[in-house]
């Protein structure tokens, strides 16, 4: 890890998996199930919590967005796209309200907790 990316870990106040990720924590995982079950699981898993509250849903566009209400307030946009029957990918983009341009790694840090989450709930084929 370079310099440049422990800086924009620690001070940014955004993050987003993707499939060439510096950090392969924040790789976009692909699961064997189909994007209606994956987009299912995640609206489970935001409205079982206290800690989020959905603020909509694009079932045309896979998309599902949420409010983080407890702690440190954030903005959640979680992505469900089938690549192919039954290999699906999520990815999530996590904006922290700050007063200060930086979020010292929140943001960075939800985005895997999401994904620990996640692959407890889907089987997981691979990671990017």
């Amino acid at each position: 890890m370079s310099l440049r990316n422990t800086l924009s870990k620690y001070f940014n106040n955004h993050s987003e998996s993707r499939e060439e990720h510096w950090d392969q924590s924040l790789q976009t995982h692909y699961y064997k199930t189909t994007k209606e079950k994956g987009m299912q699981m995640l609206e489970n898993l935001f409205n079982s919590s206290q800690s989020y509250e959905i603020n909509s849903i694009s079932k045309e566009h896979g998309e599902i967005s949420v409010i983080v209400k407890k702690g440190r307030k954030a903005f959640i946009v979680a992505t469900v796209i089938m690549v192919r029957p039954y290999q699906t990918a999520i990815d999530f983009s996590v904006t922290t309200e700050s007063v200060l341009p930086f979020d010292f790694g929140y943001s960075f840090k939800l985005i895997q907790k999401l994904y620990e989450q996640t692959d407890k709930e889907l089987p997981i084929i691979r990671k990017a």
